[in-house]
């Protein structure tokens, strides 16, 4: 069974960072979340920094302030430079990851910087992730090179795929090849974000991941989707996609449970 919502963002103000891709037009509320988690029997989740909020990760720590730390997570957007206090700072305050939001084009990160090389040493140090939005054919460039790097990740949209066909997908590909993927997740969030139907995805990643390594969310409030997509739609859809029981991957990836 599901009990765990991974993929939500929670806002109380649009305050947008310059230069920020996209900003809705209204809040995401703390309490409207948690009254779609009560109506559809969900006991916990993980709250995603929003892009257009930046490294400004106030609002997702006043959240998860009000929240159950044995139940609910964050993932928080960080500057490369961020320094070992902060990053203890927020880990303190229920973060369990960091979020690169790479689409559209955005450069990918040069792992050999000593900026981006620094970082990934401190979330390796703190058990760590890094959670990734990237469009299917350009994941084998990072995937592959953060678990080299002993790094967990975690990928959004079930890997975002542009190939209607699996087998033909560049992603599911590299990991058909791949070795060791036991620090590796997948997200089954957001369906409509592909421009393909996923339930083939799905399938093909529930065969090659290791038990145990899929989290399922419903990616509200469904930025500039709203117009298809609500909470109640995405909630009641979650046993879509063969995920049996979420407990075990939820614990690995973000110390949550329900005991």
């Amino acid at each position: 069974m599901i009990r765990f919502d991974c993929h939500v963002h929670v806002y109380e103000e649009v305050t947008a960072t310059r230069g920020a891709r996209y900003v809705p037009a209204v809040p995401a509320p703390l309490a409207s979340w948690q009254a779609g988690l009560a109506r559809h029997g969900l006991s916990g989740g993980v709250i995603v920094q929003v892009s257009f909020l930046g490294f400004d990760n106030s609002q997702l720590l006043d959240a998860l302030s009000r929240l159950d730390p044995k139940r609910f997570a964050g993932v928080a957007v960080v500057p490369d430079e961020i320094d070992a206090a902060a990053l203890d700072t927020l880990v303190a305050a229920g973060i369990r990851g960091i979020r690169w939001n790479l689409v559209r084009g955005a450069p990918l990160p040069d792992l050999e910087s000593p900026a981006v090389a620094g970082l990934l040493q401190h979330l390796r140090e703190r058990g760590l992730h890094v959670e990734i939005q990237l469009e299917g054919p350009r994941l084998p460039a990072i995937v592959g090179p953060l678990l080299a790097r002993g790094v967990t990740v975690v990928v959004d949209h079930f890997g975002l795929p542009a190939e209607a066909d699996p087998a033909r997908d560049p992603w599911l590909c590299a990991l058909a090849q791949a070795g060791d993927l036991s620090r590796l997740f997948v997200k089954f969030s957001a369906p409509y974000r592909s421009p393909v139907d996923v339930a083939p995805h799905a399938r093909a990643l529930l065969a090659l991941l290791p038990p145990d390594h899929v989290v399922w969310g419903t990616d509200w409030p469904h930025t500039q989707h709203e117009a298809i997509v609500d909470y109640d739609r995405a909630a009641a859809g979650r046993e879509a996609f063969g995920i049996d029981d979420d407990a075990a991957a939820v614990k690995a990836l973000y110390g949550l449970s329900l005991a």
